[in-house]
């Protein structure tokens, strides 16, 4: 590509190796989250929510679980002030939740954003200003010196307003644009804003080391948190948090290596929404520790509703790829996929009931509110015998053999392509009992009688040519004399390759299912399906579904 030449590494490696993050197999404990949905999120909207959209959001939010939220910027707006106040007045956060608010290191805004927040039960005051090389030298044209004294004249500040201002407050500290700001100057800045908190332990600080824009690999990023986790004052007690962005594409896996590198916290959104690329997804954050056996405290368990409410009131959209809840993730078109799926269905079903190792499924849909049927399996021209046959016995009960799921799969295969479209599920059904159940023509089945028990002589009514007729048969059994009754009447031969049967339902009006596959003299093998509420009915039904095949 042109112009490669003008772009340089703009992020600094810690000046000591910081590796213990890599020997940490996963994350074994869920964070504290914090959903800056209402704040970076909202910003972000092409409109943004108003205040009976904020406040469904909010709830939303404590639904699932969540116990610190970020509610905005009080002092950049009125609407945002608005809300604030509402939730405080009209006594809408549980107390078990923390709300957060975000302020610039300006005196005027501190002094607002504590007005905004009197009698709050319980906030986080969230102190920021930048610092990274860019920033410095391009916007504020500060020293480093300079820098420093914005973050502490904020950082004192922000103590007296507390002491003068009704509620329960906690301190937070983001050095912004942290990605870009050598580490040493990122060290120096928050040791020195924590120097004029004095944290402890029944008063933490929190320290949030947000990738404002992501500049690194997502290894940088953990050795940074790492050094910045080994070497800040007064350690025991800070929370150390991290607020990735997704700029390159990692946000998560800046977030999980953050957090195998010492973070305690994270802050992010649902389904990613956020500035540019976004803020690193919660969702998925949440339910990859889920795939892993840990716990993540936050309720996912009907991700479609959450996805409603979240599409609704955003007017953003979550893609279809879009990892654990977008509406394709977790469906397979590929036949060689199905198969897999369905073999592994029917494993964990016999074998190990008790634990989830299904081929292509990282977690079981059920788990998070999605269905097996119409999520996991879906059937277009890609599809395969197995995932055909899967869907027509989780939804119609019709278990078909192997070979004839493998003849059926090319049927369907063949509607999908010339019709270039995804087949549903009641269209694969109709398409097989059009093709296989109870075909009537060229000769149509009436009934059977047996004269005989013990020699198995039969007598057949069927209809030809608008006529009734009877043929007449023996056999070694009863199905042998009919089939024999049908061959000697048409004048043709085949031999019987493949009986199944099976219950279609269970009770007193359950229906019998017999599947027969009869093998011409040229090789080619046909097939045919009964239905009826009699086992013998049935499977007399499928030989002449079968043989009308042939005679076709």
């Amino acid at each position: 590509m042109k112009h490669v030449e003008k772009y340089a590494r703009g992020y600094f490696m810690p000046p000591e190796t910081s590796l213990n993050w890599t020997r940490k197999e996963y994350i074994t404990e869920a964070p504290i989250w914090c959903s800056v949905d209402l704040r970076d999120g909202n910003q972000a909207l092409i409109v943004p929510m108003n205040l009976e959209e904020k406040l469904e959001y909010f709830q939303m939010l404590v639904d699932i679980g969540f116990k610190e939220i970020e509610v905005g910027f009080p002092a950049a707006s009125e609407t945002e002030f608005a809300f604030l106040r509402t939730l405080i007045e009209q006594n809408l956060i549980p107390d078990d939740v923390t709300i957060q608010v975000l302020t610039q290191s300006r005196e005027h805004i501190i002094r607002k954003t504590f007005e905004s927040l009197k009698g709050a039960k319980k906030a986080v005051v969230h102190l920021y200003n930048s610092t990274s090389v860019a920033q410095r030298e391009q916007v504020f044209r500060k020293s480093k010196e300079e820098i420093i004294e914005i973050a502490l004249s904020g950082a004192k500040l922000l103590k007296e307003c507390a002491e003068e201002t009704e509620g329960n407050f906690q301190f937070q500290y983001s050095p912004e644009s942290f990605t870009g700001t050598e580490i040493e100057f990122a060290l120096d800045i928050c040791n020195r804003v924590l120097d004029v908190w004095q944290p402890t332990a029944a008063n933490p600080v929190i320290i949030n080391l947000p990738a404002t824009v992501s500049m690194s690999m997502p290894h940088v990023y953990a050795s940074q948190i790492e050094y910045m986790s080994e070497h800040m004052n007064f350690r025991e007690h800070v929370i150390l948090s991290v607020h990735p962005h997704n700029d390159r594409g990692t946000g998560v896996a800046d977030a999980e290596l953050g957090m195998l590198a010492g973070a305690q916290r994270v802050e992010g959104t649902l389904f990613g929404n956020g500035e540019r690329t976004g803020n690193v997804d919660i969702v998925t954050l949440a339910l990859n520790m889920f795939s892993h056996g840990v716990d993540p405290k936050l309720n996912m368990e009907n991700i479609p509703d959450i996805i409603s409410v979240y599409e609704r009131l955003t007017k953003m959209r979550v893609s279809e790829r879009h990892p654990y809840g977008g509406e394709l993730v977790f469906t397979a078109f590929s036949g060689s996929h199905q198969d897999a799926i369905a073999k592994g269905m029917q494993w964990r079903d016999t074998k190990q009931p008790q634990y989830w190792s299904v081929p292509y499924l990282l977690i079981d849909p059920k788990d998070i509110g999605r269905q097996y049927e119409g999520d996991i399996i879906r059937i277009n021209s890609q599809s395969g015998k197995g995932g055909i046959g899967y869907v027509l016995q989780q939804k119609y009960g019709l278990d078909l053999p192997p070979k004839m799921r493998e003849h059926f799969g090319y049927c369907v295969k063949n509607v999908s392509d010339h019709q270039q479209k995804e087949l549903m599920p009641d269209e694969i059904y109709n398409i097989f009992i059009k093709e296989y159940v109870n075909i009537k023509t060229p000769v149509e089945f009436i009934k059977y009688s047996f004269t005989d028990a013990d020699d198995f002589q039969t007598v057949v009514t069927i209809k030809e040519d608008q006529a009734s007729k009877e043929i007449s048969g023996t056999g070694d059994g009863r199905l042998d004399a009919i089939s024999n009754a049908l061959q000697s009447h048409l004048g043709i031969e085949y031999s019987d390759l493949v009986y199944n049967e099976h219950a279609l339902e269970t009770g007193s009006k359950s229906q019998a299912v017999s599947y027969i596959g009869i093998k011409a003299s040229n090789g080619v093998v046909y097939w045919g399906c009964g239905i009826d509420v009699d086992i013998m009915t049935s499977s007399v039904k499928a030989l002449f579904s079968a043989v009308n095949q042939m005679s076709r």
